[in-house]
């Protein structure tokens, strides 16, 4: 995503990105750290024969809420109930990684779950949130750093991984196993046609 791309530019990696043509579930049986790992374990595994001597780095993250994720909203109204369900409430933002290489073979892949509380929110605040940001894109209808002030009262645990990507444990697995260069993964426009919902 656009916003995982400017925190490791950020951070001075360079890298390439790739298209993952990979189908992401939205199955609540698997869990939240389940879902994510599984979705960002695809991703990967779907750049990494192409790519076989670079580390591949994928990630997926989720806006959790009463057991079941939140993707990005079809429409306007389906964006306002969305933020109306946080409004006053702490949800869960999770996020998988998975970090492979085939030779010399190299894996690693963690989750790190950060936790929200939202203020109480208002129909003429959400008004003024959904003029303001551009909301179709984002899962839950909202990101943090656009804005964010206007919906978040705090955030437990990492930021950047609210943003897309827990970037101080994602840099110490790329030094830990000397990820270099190495190849972002990001879902392809097939599998973006056929993925039940979308990510940050």
């Amino acid at each position: 995503s656009p916003r995982r791309h400017a925190l490791l530019r950020s951070a001075g990696l360079d890298f390439t990105v790739v298209t993952a043509d990979a189908v992401e579930l939205d199955d609540p049986a698997l869990g939240l750290a389940g879902l994510v790992l599984t979705n960002a374990r695809a991703k990967a595994l779907a750049v990494m024969p192409a790519h076989p001597n670079a580390v591949v780095l994928a990630a997926d993250t989720l806006v959790w809420l009463d057991g079941r994720p939140l993707g990005k909203p079809a429409d306007l109204a389906a964006a306002r109930s969305m933020l109306r369900a946080l409004s006053g409430r702490v949800h869960e933002v999770a996020t998988g990684v998975h970090l492979g290489r085939i030779e010399p073979t190299a894996r690693v892949e963690f989750h790190e779950v950060s936790y929200v509380r939202f203020r109480p929110l208002d129909d003429a605040l959400i008004e003024r949130y959904v003029a303001s940001v551009e909301i179709l894109d984002k899962a839950g209808a909202y990101a943090v750093q656009e804005q964010g002030e206007m919906l978040i009262a705090q955030v437990e645990g990492s930021h950047t991984n609210v943003i897309g990507l827990p970037l101080t444990r994602t840099l110490a697995a790329l030094r830990a196993i000397k990820l270099e260069p190495f190849v972002a993964a990001r879902a392809g426009e097939a599998a973006a046609r056929r993925r039940f919902m979308s990510r940050l």
